[in-house]
Order: C-alpha cells, then structure tokens, then sequence
C-alpha cells in the first residue's frame, strides 16, 4: 500500500486494531450501499482503498464508546 501511507493513518487512528477494523467497517458499508462516498475524489478504486483514504483525510474517524452503554455479553 503506498497511499495512504500508514504514517498518515497513525497520525489519525492510534492503534493497527482500530484503523483495520474502521476500514474494513467502512468497505463494507460502501460495498453494500452504493453512492455512500464521502470524498470528491479518491485514488483507489477498491473499497478498502478508498476507506482509508477517508481515514486519512479525516472524514473517517472512529467513533469513542459511551461507558454507560451495558452489551448482553457484558451481563
């Protein structure tokens, strides 16, 4: 991968774990909805390039966890 470079998606996301689930979250999303795209133009024609590509521009940003929030799993 050399665009983005994982320097500049450090410099969004803090950790490997949380921008490689972003991505792919958000490859998902764009491969089931179409027309979600959120940047005028993107480099990559693939999906998970052009997640990335949103992390790195800053529109993609990953959500902070409410600590209120109970999960069935957590009971």
């Amino acid at each position: 991968m050399l665009y983005p470079s994982v320097d500049a998606l450090k410099k969004e996301i803090d950790s490997k774990y949380s921008l490689v689930s972003l991505a792919s979250k958000r490859a998902r999303q764009m491969q089931e909805e179409q027309n979600t795209e959120r940047l005028h133009k993107y480099v990559s024609y693939k999906y998970v390039g052009k997640a990335l590509e949103e992390v790195a521009a800053g529109v993609l940003t990953k959500v902070t966890q409410d600590e209120s929030t109970v999960y069935e799993d957590e009971i």
